[in-house]
């Protein structure tokens, strides 16, 4: 097992692995930039090293100035967090290069899984469902235009190396296609120089949901279940739940087997998610994400696994610590999404200076944080500040319990998303689990939609 590993992220992520280090007897090292310098990931490690000016390309992008932190420090291995560096094929070469281990997946299967043509091309090799579209990417506007038709509207454009919803476009009628696709392939070579695009046929009201795996390096690959994070804003997550609403156990069972199929296809080692769109009974893949993720705490409440700390162990060369047969869900828990942003006013970003910081405590109610009164939320970075974990012995007492955490929950001197859940909290369509990928927009005051 590792001696000192490095941190090489901010906020609550970074907070949340520097805790899973310490109960390994592992000491953490921190990185931080300079706006950073009083945050709470800064006063947990057990060393910590500034990386230069806020900007992330100046600090938590930059990859000489980790690597050199990581060398000064004697840190055997760097532990990405989600965001920044995680997915970074790079990186994790660069760290290898440097003799530091990368705690996460091989930079093979990261850049494979990055790129969604061929990641769609490894899914249906491993039989995997795919929403019917391209089988490769198309350049040509006239060629996509074809495929569409056969498809028939609506359609997606989506980039191929993309994701977050950059350089992706829903295509509703036929003279519309090609500027959409055009628009959609500018925006996909500036953001990331790959004008490579694929088409898809276009589900309507779909849910998304997740298969978290877990894999070693002695062939061992387990699922944990699914998570629910069909509500989103713009392709960005706010609320997940484990497990789905909507999934009947002969569902989660074609679903786990096809992601662990799908991890096992690309010689998978780590943490990863396989992403899938619902649509009744039938599931597709989307993507598969070579990193932690954000929502990872509702399937630790559930299953008593706790996957950052097995992330570690794996990258160090030991087994997984259960096997298959030992995950067996209890409960439910809902994750939501504290983001220093005013839902009344278009998601706008709310930095500044918490006055008043208060969290929820009792029965199942778990609070994964990055800052606390008096700290400062910095506007050079994510708006998410911490993550309100609830669970219950079934779903209507997480619900319940979430009332009752979020009525709790005091956060004053910035605008936050907590308002916006009490209110989805009294919803009765919320509240049945009868939701879809693009239902909030029907939530929230039009302006914001």
């Amino acid at each position: 097992m590792y001696r000192k590993v490095l941190v090489a992220n901010r906020g609550e992520i970074a907070v949340r692995v520097i805790r899973a280090l310490h109960e390994l007897d592992i000491q953490a090292v921190a990185v931080f930039s300079e706006a950073d310098r009083d945050a709470l990931h800064v006063a947990l490690a057990d060393e910590a090293h500034c990386l230069g000016p806020a900007p992330p390309a100046q600090s938590y992008l930059s990859i000489p100035r980790i690597i050199e932190a990581a060398s000064k420090s004697g840190a055997e291995a760097i532990h990405p967090g989600y965001g920044f560096l995680s997915e970074n094929p790079h990186f994790a070469e660069v760290c290898r290069t440097w003799g530091i281990d990368f705690i996460g997946p091989d930079p093979q299967a990261i850049e494979l899984m990055g790129h969604k043509s061929r990641a769609k091309a490894t899914a249906r090799r491993a039989g995997v469902p795919l929403v019917p579209g391209t089988e490769g990417t198309v350049t040509d506007a006239g060629q996509a235009l074809s495929v569409a038709r056969d498809l028939g509207f609506p359609v997606l454009i989506k980039a191929a190396a993309g994701g977050g919803g950059r350089g992706m476009r829903v295509v509703r009628t036929e003279s519309e296609f090609e500027t959409s696709f055009r628009n959609a392939q500018r925006e996909a070579q500036a953001v990331f120089g790959d004008g490579s695009m694929y088409v898809e046929k276009y589900l309507e009201h779909p849910r998304h949901v997740e298969v978290q795996v877990l894999a070693d390096r002695h062939g061992n690959i387990v699922h944990i279940c699914e998570r629910d994070s069909s509500i989103q804003r713009r392709y960005q997550k706010l609320i997940e739940e484990a497990l789905s609403p909507a999934v009947t156990p002969e569902l989660r069972e074609k679903m786990c087997r096809a992601a662990v199929d799908l991890a096992r296809a690309v010689d998978y080692m780590s943490a990863g998610t396989v992403e899938f769109l619902v649509n009744g009974q039938d599931f597709y893949f989307m993507e598969m994400n070579t990193r932690i993720q954000v929502e990872h705490p509702t399937t630790e409440m559930v299953t008593g696994i706790d996957i950052v700390k097995e992330q570690i162990r794996v990258a160090a060369g030991l087994p997984l610590s259960f096997a298959q047969d030992d995950v067996k869900p209890r409960g439910w828990a809902i994750e939501y999404r504290l983001n220093a942003e005013d839902p009344d006013s278009g998601f706008l970003p709310s930095p500044g200076l918490i006055t008043v910081y208060e969290t929820p405590g009792g029965p199942g109610v778990r609070v994964d944080s990055g800052v606390q009164a008096g700290h400062r939320i910095q506007p050079f970075y994510d708006s998410l500040f911490a993550k309100l974990v609830v669970w219950g012995r079934d779903r209507q007492e997480a619900l319940e319990r979430s009332r009752r955490a979020l009525a709790e929950m005091r956060v004053e001197g910035i605008k936050t998303t907590i308002p916006l859940y009490r209110r989805l909290l009294q919803d009765e369509e919320f509240v049945a689990g009868d939701y879809h990928t693009q239902w909030l927009r029907s939530r929230v005051p039009p302006k914001t939609a």
